[in-house]
């Protein structure tokens, strides 16, 4: 069932969301060659209970760690691990913040020392695909409008979308309706309403967007060794347009 939010609730959610994005901001100096993603995601435990808040994902659905950390050619999920980060990797920090109730989720990817001009191109490809599937989160406008910005734009760019995980409405729990992809057609699919809250997060690779999935059953990587690139916000559909909840401040400031 899809929950339409009241606009006191997505005033709780955007507090949720500016703890959340708060986060992202430090881990842009955190994260640098040399540290692990155990402490990668211990810092951001920390900073999430410094808050006042708490780290959503724990006991998700039996996960056990407050961020899933996925490197390179690993596109989702990843468990944060003894792993050193190095130069020229390209780092996903995915996680949610429970702030009295109200959920925020966001994931961000990091470039890691000297990136190649490719890995680079795909940062900022899935960035922008990821502002175009925002500019289309309309009331009156369709899911497949927004995964069809998001699909044509980066295909066009020549990377792959990777199907296999979706976008998802979020609160008072992580996932909940509406499901959809970050691909399809104009004009097809559930009709944004005023109220929905929802996240877009398209996970974009340089070579297959077909995956393979780790032993723990948790962990997706691609098919073909490709790197994958990852951003994703938490909105609010208004009447006045969307509302990004998980804005991080420009990386200038």
């Amino acid at each position: 069932m899809i929950t339409l939010k009241s606009q006191r609730e997505i005033e709780q959610m955007n507090t949720s969301g500016r703890i959340l994005a708060s986060i992202h901001e430090k881990l842009r100096t955190f994260i640098t060659a040399g540290i692990t993603t155990n402490q990668i995601n211990d810092f951001v435990h920390k900073e999430i209970e410094a808050a006042g808040a708490t780290a959503a994902q724990i006991g998700f659905e039996g996960y056990e760690y407050a961020t899933c950390i996925s490197v390179n050619e690993e596109i989702c999920h990843g468990f944060p691990s003894d792993y050193v980060v190095t130069s020229g990797d390209i780092v996903k920090v995915d996680f949610c913040v429970d702030y009295h109730g109200a959920i925020s989720d966001s994931c961000w990817t990091y470039a890691v020392g000297e990136v190649s001009p490719e890995h680079q191109k795909l940062m900022a490809v899935t960035k922008e695909a990821l502002r175009l599937g925002i500019e289309q989160a309309q009331v009156g406008n369709r899911v497949g409008d927004i995964g069809h910005a998001i699909q044509s734009y980066a295909e066009a760019q020549g990377f792959g979308v990777v199907r296999d995980f979706i976008a998802h409405g979020i609160g008072p729990t992580i996932h909940e309706e509406p499901f959809f992809p970050h691909f399809g057609l104009p004009g097809k699919g559930l009709r944004l309403k005023p109220g929905m809250t929802i996240t877009i997060e398209p996970m974009i690779t340089t070579g297959a967007w077909r995956m393979q999935m780790d032993e723990n059953g948790w962990t997706a990587r691609t098919i073909d060794g490709g790197f994958c690139a990852q951003y994703e916000h938490s909105i609010a559909i208004t009447e006045a347009g969307p509302v990004i909840m998980t804005q991080q401040k420009p990386e200038t400031e």
